[in-house]
């Protein structure tokens, strides 16, 4: 005998709506807890640092650990050279990438795709197994203690390439022939139609490269030995090594080293990601 059993009855919208925002809270406080630890005890005194739970509020707050972290740390120095390097690389990121991926989406020329696959196939290599070839290069180049050697090894991605690539190809084909009816050579066509075309995603990837390079520890590490041209996450290594009984002033170090790309981050994140999903999905 058939029993009918009764549908259960959807979930209310305001039920659903209030579990999102309960998952993305919870979320939420597992991200950012860690950086509300590093903020508040970069803040406390030695004495006020490990008096838990207390050193979780936001009192008894200082900057003197913040001097403290910028002079034994050498931090102005560090940061200068992140800045320099950081903006290189992503300038040469940037142009590198621009170039290439025009040339990959509306220029014909001899093994074009089987080029383009060497590019795609270099994301699969690690950097830690091109390091050793990498820092030979720059000692017989005698590159080491330079700027040159932070920079040069990093100045064209095969990421970036990609990206912009996909943007490319949307352009339409008619907008393309009609400027090369008005005249318009590549190099024209370029500046006036495709790269204003392709701003929200060369945006994000100027955003992308200059993270990377700013958070960059291994290769300076490798190549750098004097502190005039050590970048700043050396500088926060030093810094630990020398400061093991002042987490306090290490966390101000953190603070101090991660701001630039905080700013940054606030200031392009619409731009970010007006970037991400603008790409196209297009071969």
């Amino acid at each position: 005998m058939a029993v009918d059993r009764a549908e259960p009855a959807d979930m209310p919208r305001g039920a659903r709506l209030a579990g999102r925002y309960v998952v993305l809270a919870l979320v939420a406080v597992v991200v950012l807890a860690p950086i509300y630890v590093t903020v508040i005890g970069a803040f406390k005194p030695g004495d006020e640092f490990l008096d838990y739970p207390r050193s979780l509020f936001p009192v008894d707050l200082t900057l003197d650990t913040f001097r403290e972290a910028w002079t034994n740390g050498n931090l102005g120095r560090y940061l200068v050279n992140s800045t320099i390097v950081a903006v290189c690389i992503t300038v040469g990121q940037v142009t590198s990438a621009v170039l290439a991926a025009y040339a990959f989406a509306f220029l014909d020329f001899p093994l074009k795709r089987g080029i383009f696959y060497v590019f795609l196939a270099t994301l699969m290599v690690p950097a830690e197994a091109t390091i050793v070839a990498n820092t030979q290069t720059i000692q017989n180049l005698g590159w080491t203690d330079s700027y040159q050697g932070l920079v040069v090894p990093f100045l064209v991605t095969a990421f970036g390439t990609f990206l912009l690539r996909q943007v490319f190809l949307q352009v339409p084909k008619d907008l393309r022939e009609a400027a090369q009816l008005d005249g318009l050579g590549h190099w024209r066509f370029l500046g006036a139609v495709a790269v204003p075309l392709a701003r929200p995603s060369i945006g994000a990837l100027a955003l992308f490269s200059f993270l990377g390079a700013w958070n960059q520890y291994l290769w300076p590490q490798r190549i750098t030995n004097e502190d005039a041209y050590r970048t700043v996450q050396i500088g926060l290594k030093t810094l630990r090594d020398t400061n093991l009984d002042k987490l306090n002033v290490v966390m101000a170090g953190t603070v101090i080293a991660a701001l630039p790309i905080f700013v940054v981050l606030v200031i392009f994140q619409r731009q970010l990601i007006r970037g991400l999903t603008a790409g196209a999905v297009k071969g």
